[in-house]
């Protein structure tokens, strides 16, 4: 990246394009952030500088535990109530101790935002977009490594797996994010007859309770970072088995320049930060990913505080899913080979979008059961460092039995078996072979259930009963997360498309229905997968501002009658 710099004018180069503007003190300027382009995917092949810089790095952290403290208006703070952080592909490693939060440092963390609040809620929007724009030059150049590393240690990411999360689409979402915001506060009303008019866009007034997974480390940026963007302060409740990455994006966000006090780093108890900050009056709103159960939980706790809030509070949250593939007789059924293999077993089938059930024509079935049958048998399963791995661990060992449950109970079941993969071993890391579960009930527990595993579970079903299996995969499950459809027949898709028109959020026309990427498809979905409130687009920035419509008159009447009374 080359930089000019003068005390009026920067010039950021991106790789495919250019930002211009003009900041000056007094800010008598229009500032624009035009659109931007995605952060290239680097290759990472054997030499390049960009691995090179990774294996060092991942050598650097495997070789150290790091001491992860609370960190409240910048401070650091270790209460010796600790807990560690290990490898999931090697459960022995111990990558870090951290520090756990009680009542009394939650309790202290709303008083230093609501502080901070102060002034950077009335901070200048050009002045906070500059400071996340500096963020995503230091994630895409100096940080690159560090949060790469991280993530693939702490979170059983592979090379390419950690360089679209915890690198570029990170940078995509902080990039989009200003591009979006600026779009926003363009927004403005027509004047009238005698009269000016404007809407400022205010941030919320209080504090917001962000609560991230473990499963993207953009995520947790993007659920701190966004409603920080559009001028309010944040809790933040990172995710255990995240904390090593979700460390270093705070020592990230600190060099670029955010103020202390606008973001609380606060590990532990997600019940206690849960139940104490929505006791709070200041508490505006919760930025949320992880599980149905959890966000009604904290969704019950505001409602039962409701009487105690400056203002009623924005609950945004993208939770569970049961991501489904729908294949029509006229599909291509290599396309849906692939598309079955990698929505389902990429991540370790830990994404909320992951294919996990799948209805298919009897007549096409076996065909594509040996083309995914293929495709297992060519991968190799094991350690992130190994780059020719396609699968790691899942997360813990919760999570390994669960998915190990759901294998046990389809190998007892009658109406379904396993005719890929099924096995498990804990003995080094978390390991769950990718399998697939062929079932003759379209109610089979695997097919209503959300797992967060490599696990599909597929229904054959009479190629003549379309209509009927296209109900049954829109009332099956409560989820409305992803789907995706499969056919030749363009008639057939759009017929498709339109009877699934509320089974997802995010819905995919011959591919796997996962890979949302930032600035193309914002992400959400509803039913009992979330409020859809779309990361990565404008609709999810409106949710952390209040309008204010200002109207001067510039002449003032002096005559209370009507025209006609005069």
């Amino acid at each position: 990246m080359n930089r000019e710099s003068g005390s009026k004018f920067f010039t950021f180069h991106y790789s495919l394009f250019t930002i211009h503007y003009y900041f000056k003190i007094m800010n008598n300027s229009i500032i624009t952030f035009p659109t931007p382009a995605n952060e290239p995917v680097k290759a990472y092949l054997a030499g390049s500088p960009e691995r090179v810089a990774l294996e060092k790095e991942l050598e650097r952290q495997k070789s150290i535990v790091v001491d992860i403290p609370i960190i409240i208006g910048g401070k650091e703070i270790r209460t010796g109530n600790t807990g560690t952080v290990t490898c999931p592909h090697d459960h022995q490693h111990v990558l870090a101790t951290y520090h756990k939060v009680g009542k009394a440092e939650i309790e202290l963390a709303i008083e230093t935002a609501m502080k901070a609040w102060q002034e950077w809620s009335r901070t200048p929007w050009t002045t906070r977009a500059a400071i996340v724009m500096k963020m995503a030059e230091l994630l895409a150049t100096k940080y690159r490594p560090i949060m790469n590393a991280a993530t693939m240690l702490g979170q059983s990411k592979n090379f390419y797996q950690a360089e679209i999360d915890s690198a570029c689409e990170t940078i995509d979402f902080f990039r989009y994010n200003v591009h979006y915001a600026s779009k926003i506060y363009a927004m403005q009303p027509k004047d009238g007859n005698m009269q000016l008019n404007h809407t400022e866009y205010r941030p919320l007034e209080g504090f917001v309770l962000a609560v991230t997974p473990f499963n993207f480390t953009s995520i947790a940026s993007n659920l701190c970072m966004t409603p920080v963007l559009m001028g309010n302060v944040a809790l933040w409740k990172p995710s255990t088995t995240a904390l090593l990455s979700n460390y270093y994006l705070m020592q990230l966000y600190k060099e670029a320049g955010l103020p202390d006090g606008v973001v609380n780093f606060l590990p532990g108890s997600g019940a206690l930060i849960g139940e104490v900050a929505t006791q709070s009056k200041h508490f505006a709103g919760i930025h949320f990913t992880g599980s149905t159960a959890t966000f009604k939980s904290l969704w019950q706790q505001a409602c039962k505080n409701l009487d105690r809030y400056v203002s009623y509070p924005r609950l945004v949250g993208e939770t569970g899913g049961k991501d489904f593939i729908f294949v029509h007789p006229s599909a291509d059924k290599k396309a849906v080979a692939t598309a079955a293999f990698c929505g389902a077993f990429e991540f370790q089938g830990q994404k909320c979008s992951a294919a996990s059930r799948m209805y298919i024509p009897k007549s096409l079935w076996p065909d594509v059961l040996e083309d995914i049958r293929r495709m297992c048998a060519e991968i190799k399963m094991g350690d992130v460092c190994e780059p020719m791995n396609f699968v790691n661990a899942v997360i813990d060992e919760a999570s390994f039995d669960k998915c190990k449950s759901y294998i046990d109970y389809a190998k007892e079941a009658a109406d379904a078996k396993i005719v890929i993969g099924g096995k498990c071993d804990k003995s080094v890391g978390w390991f769950v072979e990718p399998t697939v579960i062929e079932t003759t009930n379209p109610h089979f527990k695997s097919m209503e259930e959300e797992i967060f595993g490599p696990i599909i579970t597929v229904y054959p079903y009479d190629d003549d009963k379309v209509d009927e299996t296209l109900q049954l995969c829109d009332e099956t499950s409560p989820y409305g997360l992803t789907g995706a459809v499969f056919g030749r027949d363009r008639m057939a898709v759009e017929k498709m498309t339109d009877r699934l028109c509320y089974a997802a959020g995010n819905f995919y026309i011959n591919d796997k229905p996962t890979g949302a990427v930032v600035g193309m498809q914002p992400f959400g979905g509803a039913r009992a997968s979330g409020t859809n409130d779309k990361a990565g687009g404008e609709f999810n920035l409106i949710r952390w501002i209040i309008p204010r419509v200002i109207k001067e008159t510039l002449v003032s009447p002096t005559d209370y009658r009507y025209t006609y009374m005069k």
